[in-house]
């Protein structure tokens, strides 16, 4: 089910809503169904530290070394 962003024109909120294409969307706010659906920019991936040294080490392990550098492979 995707989720989408709706803005409510009754009363001028803008919610985040997990729809079915059978489903009738309502505002959670005020139950208004005067509702506009807004375009939402995807969310690129995560790319914190703990994400970066988990990938690293499961690609040791498999004995992949391109994704580190030169540097780091020196010290391997």
């Amino acid at each position: 089910m995707p989720i989408h962003d709706y803005h409510c024109r009754n009363c001028d909120r803008t919610s985040e809503l997990l729809v079915r294409a059978s489903t009738r969307v309502v505002c959670p706010h005020c139950g208004s169904e005067a509702l506009d659906k807004l375009v939402s920019a995807p969310m690129p991936p995560g790319r914190s530290k703990a994400v970066i040294a988990a990938g690293r080490a499961a690609a040791a392990r498999e004995g992949h070394f391109s994704n580190y550098s030169a540097k780091e492979r020196s010290k391997i």
